[in-house]
């Protein structure tokens, strides 16, 4: 079934319940839902455990909106693994700190948004689309304001409420001609 409002309503009234037992967590929560990315589609089951799966792939999709790490370390099990780890990147919650880093210091106005989420169990399926503008250096590359548009698909695995594993793939050969850096 598709996800009905209330259920994204739900997902968002779980933090200020967890703020009201946690205050020393609410400065690092987000302050509302409107905070957070909003997918264009969401097929899930009406329950607790796929409100809070919704939840953590928003706060990690608008991790990769904003650059903002709260919304990764919120999203993020402290014990989280990247099982398609790219060459170079570090394993753990640090990896996509650095990587959502360099990408931006490339294309610094990256918008992220989720067209489609579908949630099954404690697995999660999201396919993302990056927009922004090469500005910045990629590598020795410095951008001359290239249009940036592609597609990414992850796979979730959510534990406690957070992300513990992640499967990814990014249109990675569309990214890089759009740089000029393959034909």
């Amino acid at each position: 079934m598709f996800i009905r409002p209330a259920l994204l309503a739900a997902a968002a009234l779980t933090l200020p319940m967890a703020l009201a037992i946690a205050p020393a967590a609410a400065a690092a929560a987000p302050t509302s839902d409107a905070d957070l990315i909003r997918p264009d589609h969401v097929a899930a089951a009406d329950t607790p455990q796929a409100a809070a799966a919704v939840l953590a792939a928003r706060r990690y999709a608008t991790f990769w909106h904003t650059g903002d790490a709260r919304y990764a370390t919120e999203a993020l099990s402290p014990a989280f693994v990247d099982r398609t780890l790219p060459a170079g990147r570090v394993q753990g919650t640090q990896g996509p700190l650095d990587a959502s880093k360099a990408f931006r210091t490339a294309v610094p106005d990256m918008r992220v948004e989720i067209e489609d989420m579908v949630v099954a169990g404690d697995r999660v399926s999201v396919r993302l689309r990056f927009r922004g503008h090469f500005t910045g250096e990629f590598g020795r590359t410095h951008g001359q304001n290239q249009p940036i548009d592609f597609q990414a698909f992850d796979l979730y695995r959510i534990a406690d409420g957070k992300i513990a594993e992640n499967w990814h793939l990014e249109d990675n050969q569309t990214l890089l001609r759009q740089m000029g850096l393959q034909p």
